[in-house]
């Protein structure tokens, strides 16, 4: 995440241009990842679709290294992201559903994967430091080799566990399960976590870019992104402890706030006295809405749809939102660039409201 664009700038393509690829590539995940999430619901045995995305994922991201042009490299990015799209989600609510049966601290686990982004974000700015950005597609696709040994070695379901989904009506509410944002709660909370995820968009877009261009080295872009969430890690690990007595809605206007001061803070200054702390709200912006979505759904899972409404809400509140803001985020940055940054602050305050009139998540 932190070095594909800089990646596809070296490609000789403008702003703009890597704001479309990275819009088109969150497009086909929102498109994609509701009717996968739906697809293992009905199947019974999430391995059988995870491991093939997986493995499609992991051979076509070095794709990216022979593409030319614009064309090219959103076919390459189109064909990745549609094959990565429910690896995340999927395995989120399958984490979920573990921790909920073994009565574990979903926090502490899932700081793992944290702890896995930092070890990459560190190890790709050395990286790309050492051998230049085209080495991150590389990178990429023996992360993705990877997840196709960890999805073979989940545990087996119980015979029978296909659920009683696949009856369900045909047509496109059923198959991307929209009937789901009917439940009481859950649109509103898909709503929250679109305005205030997809106000990460023009971080995860041109930070990176952003830093470089004010002089700061591969190496420390790399380590600014591992601080952000080695943040998000001790707040997983302590989440219990340090946020167990808030409620999902307190929990969101905590992360709307936040993000008001983040992204207006991000647009003023590229200092790095400044840059340090900034990213140590990373734990506040996306770990604190993160926590709040994570334990809403997990109080509420639909029966026999866990999968469907995890991979919804990550296509819509996540995905969906980023793409969106991701395409707004690029046109702003190639004028105005800082102003990018508060155009995401502007998404923040919208979300203040929207998640304090969401009464279902007291």
């Amino acid at each position: 995440m932190p070095f594909l664009p800089p990646f596809l700038a070296g490609k000789g393509l403008g702003a703009e241009a890597v704001a479309q690829i990275l819009f088109a590539g969150s497009l086909i995940r929102f498109l994609v990842s509701p009717a996968l999430g739906r697809l293992a619901d009905r199947m019974g045995d999430a391995r059988l679709l995870l491991m093939p995305c997986a493995a499609i994922a992991a051979l076509a991201v070095p794709l990216f290294l022979p593409a030319e042009g614009f064309w090219g490299v959103l076919a390459v990015q189109l064909l990745f992201c549609a094959a990565m799209a429910p690896l995340s989600p999927i395995g989120e609510a399958l984490a979920l559903g573990a921790t909920r049966r073994a009565g574990a601290d979903y926090g502490r686990v899932r700081s793992a994967g944290s702890m896995a982004f930092i070890l990459g974000a560190a190890g790709a700015g050395g990286m790309a430091a050492w051998a230049g950005y085209a080495a991150v597609p590389w990178l990429l696709a023996g992360c993705y080799l990877t997840a196709v040994l960890a999805a073979w070695a989940l545990p087996r379901p119980e015979p029978g566990a296909a659920t009683s989904v696949a009856s369900a009506k045909g047509g496109l509410r059923s198959l991307f399960a929209l009937h789901l944002l009917r439940r009481p709660g859950f649109g509103r909370l898909v709503a929250i976590s679109a305005l205030i995820q997809g106000s990460h968009a023009a971080y995860y877009a041109f930070s990176s870019i952003h830093w470089a261009r004010a002089g700061h080295a591969p190496e420390t872009i790399g380590l600014l992104w591992a601080e952000g969430v080695l943040a998000e890690v001790l707040l997983f690990f302590w989440a219990r402890p340090l946020l167990g007595r808030l409620s999902p809605r307190g929990l969101m206007l905590l992360a709307a706030g936040a993000g008001i001061i983040r992204w207006t803070a991000l647009a003023m200054t590229t200092e790095l006295w400044a840059l340090v702390p900034l990213q140590a709200m990373h734990a506040l912006t996306f770990g604190v809405q993160y926590m709040g979505a994570m334990r809403w759904l997990s109080a509420n899972p639909p029966p026999g749809e866990a999968l469907a409404a995890q991979s919804l809400h990550a296509a819509i509140g996540t995905t969906g939102a980023q793409a969106i803001s991701m395409l707004l985020a690029g046109w702003i940055y190639a004028r105005t660039e800082s102003g990018a940054f508060l155009a995401m602050g502007l998404l923040c305050m919208v979300a203040l409201p929207v998640a304090w009139g969401w009464r279902a998540g007291r």
